[in-house]
């Protein structure tokens, strides 16, 4: 009886890809060769990349990719994958997974030992950091502060201990919002740059304290995507939690630091009685009356 030979097709490989954050010129032609070869685009937003793609002529099958459908879509790309095509991913601009799509699906590539390869491309968030005029040594990425009260305080207290510059995200319907927020939270005398609509036509940075920003917008409609850098901690302000005594403050002021740190309102009601050595309802009464 004759062997029966079985081959085994390796599996294929994702290709992690680059793409402009406004201006089409910083097209990598790497990038365009991959875009070209590959089996399959896994893309944000399809709408949105088929400009692209068409303005480079490239006629490939695209699936949508977006954080509504990330568990599920990478289950079927990985299996996908794991049949032998290769995928790129792509976001609406920049790198992906850089605050946006992809971190699912790299990571059930790497458990499960599929190939990948990067194809660089432009950053939003490092063009904003070398256009600042700080300190670009060491720095902190934090993309969108979030809209909820417990990000948003995280956010600020890693921005207000930090010692390096600290790299934003915003957009303009939410920009003097955050500035007020920085401004509310102290932060009003440290430098920041404000970058916006990077490689595009109308690029442009402002400088000064985040209160000259505070200022600016306060008469100019913010237009555009924006990026901020703002400035570590200055010798000023010392080190974090120096000159901070709790017990000098109110009972209102003192609950507030703890809820500022993110700490829901009953732990920081505990720890407040703890601190000050009284009971729990006696707190309560002396912050609720």
């Amino acid at each position: 009886m004759p062997e029966t030979s079985i081959t085994t097709k390796m599996s294929g490989k994702l290709y992690i890809v680059g793409t402009p954050i406004g201006n089409l010129d910083d097209m990598s032609i790497r990038a365009l060769r991959i875009l070209k070869e590959v089996d399959l685009i896994a893309a944000e937003d399809t709408r949105h990349s088929i400009k692209l793609l068409n303005h480079f002529e490239i006629h490939k099958k695209m699936v949508a990719y977006h954080q509504h459908n990330e568990q599920h879509s990478s289950e079927g790309l990985i299996e996908l994958l794991k049949q032998g095509q290769n995928i790129a991913l792509i976001s609406d601009a920049g790198m992906p997974l850089i605050s946006d799509p992809g971190s699912v699906l790299v990571k059930n590539c790497v458990a499960q030992d599929i190939a990948m390869e990067v194809v660089p491309g432009p950053n939003a968030g490092l063009c904003g950091l070398v256009l600042s005029g700080l300190d670009t040594r060491q720095f902190l990425f934090l993309g969108f502060l979030g809209k909820e009260n417990k990000a948003i305080n995280e956010g600020l207290k890693r921005i207000k201990e930090s010692e390096v510059t600290a790299v934003l995200y915003e957009s303009p319907h939410r920009l003097t919002k955050t500035i007020d927020i920085l401004i509310n939270n102290d932060l009003g005398h440290r430098q920041m740059s404000i970058s916006r609509e990077i490689t595009k036509r109308f690029e442009e940075s402002k400088y000064g304290t985040i209160k000259d920003h505070q200022d600016y917008y306060s008469e100019h409609t913010p237009r555009g995507e924006y990026v901020l850098c703002i400035e570590g901690r200055t010798p000023e302000e010392g080190t974090p939690g120096q000159n901070l005594d709790l017990n000098a403050m109110s009972l209102e002021e003192h609950l507030a630091v703890y809820i500022t740190d993110g700490m829901p309102e009953k732990d920081a009601m505990k720890q407040v009685s703890k601190d000050r050595g009284l009971s729990k309802r006696d707190v309560y009464n002396a912050i609720k009356r």
